[in-house]
C-alpha cells in the first residue's frame, strides 16, 4: 500500500500550479481569440482536477472521510467541486471559454486554501461523527454547483452586453452562446438545490446529536447558510415556476454568489460551531 506521507501536500501544490497554468491558457486564448488555446487550457484544467483528486485521496488515506475539517480544506474542496462540475457540463455544452472565469476563481480559492492546508489539525470529538462528512460534502457540492451557475451568469452578462451593443464580431463570436450559458445556470440551480438541502438536513441532525437541544444552532454560519438556501430557492422557484431566464436570472445569480462567498468564507471566521468546517 502506498505510503502517502506528505504526498497529499505535493499533489495539492501540483494542482495549484496546474490551475495557474490553465488560467494563463484561458486568458491568453481570450486575448488571441484562439479556440485551440482554450481547448488546451481545458485539458490542463482537467489535469489540475485529477491532481487535486489525488490530494484528497492522500487526505482520505490519513484520516478517512474527514477530508475537509477546517475552512482552508473546505475552500480547497469547494474549488475542486466547481472545477470538476464545469468540466462535466462543458462536455455537453462546449463552453470551453467559460473556463476563463472558472479557472481564475479556482486559483483564488486555492491560494486561500494554501494559507492553512499544511496546518496541524486538532479535530474535536463532535466533528468526528459519521454525519459530519456527509453534511460537509453535500453542502459543498450544492454550493459548488450554485457557484458554477453564478459564474455562468457573469459570462452571460458579458456576452449579452456585447450583443446589445451590436458587437457581433470579435469577442462575441468567441464567447459561449447565451443559450449554453443559460443551460449551465439552470443545471447548476436544479442540481445544487437538492444537494444543499440534504446537506443542511444532515447538519441539523448532526447538531441535534452532538449538542442536543435545537436542530439549528444560533450560529452565524448556520443563519447565513439558511439565507443562501433561501436566496437560491427563490431563484429556482422564479426559474421553474415563473419562467425567469436569461439576463434577469443571470444578474440575480451574480448577487447570490456574493451572498454565497460571504457565507462560505467570511462568516466561517465568526462561527463558533463551524470554525473547523
Amino acid at each position: 500500500m502506498m505510503d502517502w506521507g506528505n504526498m497529499d501536500i505535493v499533489f495539492f501544490k501540483a494542482a495549484l500550479a496546474a490551475y495557474l497554468a490553465a488560467t494563463a491558457g484561458y486568458l491568453v486564448s481570450l486575448v488571441a481569440r484562439r479556440v485551440l488555446l482554450a481547448r488546451i487550457a481545458t485539458w490542463v484544467l482537467g489535469l489540475a482536477v485529477a491532481l487535486h483528486a489525488a490530494h484528497f485521496l492522500g487526505v482520505y488515506a490519513e484520516r478517512g472521510l474527514n477530508v475537509a475539517v477546517n475552512v482552508f480544506e473546505a475552500v480547497s474542496l469547494f474549488a475542486w467541486i466547481v472545477s470538476g462540475a464545469y468540466l462535466a457540463f462543458q462536455v455537453r455544452t462546449k463552453t470551453r471559454v467559460l473556463g476563463a472565469i472558472v479557472a481564475p476563481f479556482a486559483v483564488m480559492l486555492m491560494m486561500l486554501a494554501s494559507l492553512g492546508i499544511e496546518g496541524t489539525l486538532a479535530i474535536p470529538d463532535a466533528l468526528q461523527g459519521r454525519l459530519v462528512p456527509i453534511h460537509v460534502t453535500l453542502s459543498l457540492a450544492g454550493e459548488g454547483l450554485f457557484a458554477l451557475a453564478s459564474l455562468a451568469g457573469i459570462m452571460y452578462c458579458i456576452q449579452d452586453r456585447q450583443i446589445r451593443r451590436h458587437r457581433m464580431g470579435g469577442l462575441s463570436r468567441y464567447l459561449p452562446s447565451l443559450g449554453d450559458l443559460d443551460r449551465i445556470n439552470h443545471a447548476g440551480l436544479v442540481w445544487g438545490f437538492p444537494l444543499l438541502t440534504l446537506g443542511l438536513i444532515a447538519g441539523s441532525v448532526w447538531a441535534k446529536t452532538a449538542w442536543g437541544g435545537s436542530h439549528w444552532a444560533a450560529d452565524p454560519k448556520t443563519i447565513w447558510s439558511f439565507a443562501v438556501w433561501c436566496f437560491y430557492a427563490f431563484l429556482l422557484h422564479q426559474r421553474l415556476a415563473i419562467g425567469w431566464k436569461g439576463r434577469k436570472i443571470a444578474v440575480l445569480s451574480i448577487a447570490a454568489l456574493v451572498v454565497l462567498i460571504s457565507a462560505f468564507i467570511g462568516v466561517n471566521f465568526l462561527s463558533s460551531v463551524h470554525k473547523f468546517t
